[in-house]
């Protein structure tokens, strides 16, 4: 009995096994006149998969439904498939890569997706969520993929084979070309992905979305209505109207809640004053500037610290340094209201030093930036004591990038206003 993939066409979930089965030599057939709410409905089908949920592969042993779970098995039916990787330890990051496709990256394309296609009730507070875990796992995604062409090794894995099919729906219907810019290695890859051609075979061409499709309201069926009532309603209403449930229309978008930093009593420090100062002064920094700025500065109601990353040795090349602290500042995006920031590569060769200052509204490091920016516990952070005129002139050094900076020259300045 041959493999039988129970799908319609065009599903990014069937993908994976049909793209694994290519990779593999596996032969499977795509049920023909496959029709989603009523082929899966049927008896037959549910007998496979209960819930009657797509796609499911009908096997020699007995069905197997969930995409990743389908996929898995047709890598396994070749024996030492190279899609599984070649040690145990690439086993492990190809099945931690498939996870955090399904977690982070599908799911929050999901969210922001479908309720706009009317297929869940559209809540605009929730969208601002999903799209601001997504760009996360995106960022995550393209600070690794900085220096690999593939997620796992120096093949396509079933890690990429998965994470591609999961990124094609985003792409293809609702990541425009000015979200994913953000995202260039991650846009990179992507491309690369889909033009290999075992996947081009599957998923044809793809275009990107050259827009965000437009909410689409979900409306309920009108009442069944009495002869009688229908009568007399087509008398007194020349013109009948649609009849919707309030709980199914367009919810208005709820006010946001409270930053706790914002909460806080006024500070004499305005934030976009020194901003504008320093972006504004280009001539007498020090003097102008610098001054400025321990003018203004307010430690009731800021703080200022330094960073140092734990882990220099491990940069050794330039360009995956300067994207590892360019992905930082991206994933620092939520805190831009509150925060302004230097960030400094030290070094003309290898390895380079990252080391930081940072101005934050509040007298300590704020709990949100640490719970939601993964990078903030790779670098070891000590409050800046103004009282001590030499860690003073420390951060007045990295605020002007003053070269050369602990004895060695620059390789790179950041930063974050």
């Amino acid at each position: 009995m041959a493999l039988v993939l129970y799908a319609g066409g065009g599903n990014k979930n069937a993908f994976k096994a049909l793209i694994a089965a290519e990779y593999s030599g596996v032969k499977i057939e795509l049920v023909k006149d496959f029709q989603m709410g009523v082929s899966n409905k049927s008896a037959e089908f549910l007998k496979m998969n209960p819930i009657g949920k797509v796609p499911v592969l009908e096997t020699p042993e007995g069905p197997v439904f969930e995409s990743n779970a389908i996929a898995r098995y047709v890598a396994r039916v070749k024996a030492d498939n190279p899609l599984y990787g070649s040690s145990l330890m690439e086993y492990a990051h190809i099945e931690q890569w498939i996870d955090f496709s399904a977690t982070e990256v599908d799911v929050n394309i999901g969210k922001w997706l479908y309720p706009r296609l009317g297929f869940y009730h559209y809540v605009a507070v929730s969208e601002e969520a999903s799209i601001a875990a997504l760009k996360r796992a995106l960022g995550a995604l393209n600070t690794h993929l900085a220096s690999s062409t593939y997620l796992v090794g120096h093949s396509v894995t079933l890690a990429d084979i998965v994470m591609a099919c999961n990124l094609y729906i985003g792409f293809a219907r609702i990541m425009t070309k000015s979200f994913t810019a953000e995202f260039p290695h991650v846009e990179r890859y992507f491309w690369t992905m889909v033009n290999q051609p075992n996947i081009r075979k599957v998923m044809g061409d793809v275009k990107q979305a050259e827009s965000v499709p437009p909410v689409q309201k979900r409306t309920a069926a009108p009442k069944e209505q009495k002869p009688k009532e229908a009568k007399k309603e087509a008398k007194e209403a020349p013109k009948p109207k649609s009849v919707e449930k309030p709980d199914e229309e367009e919810e208005a978008p709820k006010p946001k809640p409270k930053n706790p930093l914002d909460l806080l009593p006024p500070s004499k420090m305005i934030l976009d004053d020194w901003k504008k100062l320093y972006s504004n002064t280009k001539t007498n920094f020090r003097e102008v500037a610098i001054k400025g700025f321990w003018d203004m500065y307010d430690p009731e109601g800021y703080s200022l610290w330094f960073c140092d990353y734990k882990y220099d040795e491990e940069n050794t090349v330039s360009y995956v340094t300067l994207n590892k602290v360019g992905g930082f500042l991206q994933r620092m995006d939520l805190c831009r209201k509150y925060a302004f920031g230097k960030m400094l590569v030290i070094g003309s060769e290898a390895p380079f030093k990252v080391k930081g200052l940072w101005l934050f509204r509040g007298t300590e490091i704020p709990k949100f930036v640490l719970e939601e920016v993964y990078d903030m516990e790779l670098y070891e952070w000590t409050k800046v004591d103004i009282s001590d005129e030499a860690q003073k002139e420390r951060a007045s050094a990295m605020i002007e990038d003053l070269e050369p900076f602990d004895g060695e020259a620059l390789l790179d300045a950041k930063c974050f206003k």
